[in-house]
């Protein structure tokens, strides 16, 4: 697995910044894992069957759903800040 990922910033005229991966947890057991909900359409439907087969499958303690405004937008730096602050592992969710 690359260390990296290429970032491409659609507001930046195109110019590519490398950032480094966040680190992964060996497992999920006792974390409390973080969703952000984009809100199209069946998206919370698969976040809660998702957060379902954590706790059941990979022993995750709690798993938090925060749902955007709008799939259009993005998460406010809010939104992100009080996610981090709460979980140990997160992930952005597509919806259909």
């Amino acid at each position: 697995m690359a260390d990296e990922l290429w970032f491409v910033d659609p507001t930046a005229g195109g110019t590519r910044a490398k950032l480094p991966l966040a680190a992964r947890p060996i497992d999920l057991v006792g974390k409390v894992v973080g969703l952000l909900d984009n809100t199209k359409e069946q998206g919370s439907i698969i976040l809660e069957t998702v957060a379902q087969a954590l706790r059941e499958r990979y022993g995750v303690k709690e798993v938090i759903i925060e749902r955007k405004a709008a799939f259009s937008k993005p998460a406010t730096p809010r939104q992100i800040d009080s996610l981090a602050s709460r979980v140990q592992v997160a992930a952005a969710a597509v919806g259909g």
